[in-house]
């Protein structure tokens, strides 16, 4: 199984979610110049980029420890 950097593990995934949604209405709201708005836009993309990552080796060691299970079973 890989090695979980320090970094990841004091990540917070609910808390990057939210971060991700007050983006989203606050680009919603249509308030920001357009300058901020593609910013913000990129702190949420990469924000994305980093939940899907974490949440692909989360379904890779559940898929592991499955196939370890039945290997044992």
């Amino acid at each position: 199984m890989s090695e979980i950097k320090p970094e990841i593990e004091s990540w917070d995934y609910q808390a990057t979610v939210r971060e991700i949604e007050a983006i989203i209405e606050e680009i919603e709201r249509g308030n920001l110049p357009l300058e901020e708005l593609f910013a913000e836009f990129a702190v949420a993309v990469e924000k994305l980029r980093r939940c899907e990552t974490f949440l692909e080796r989360g379904k890779e060691q559940m898929n592991l420890l499955i196939e370890t299970l039945e290997d044992s079973g």
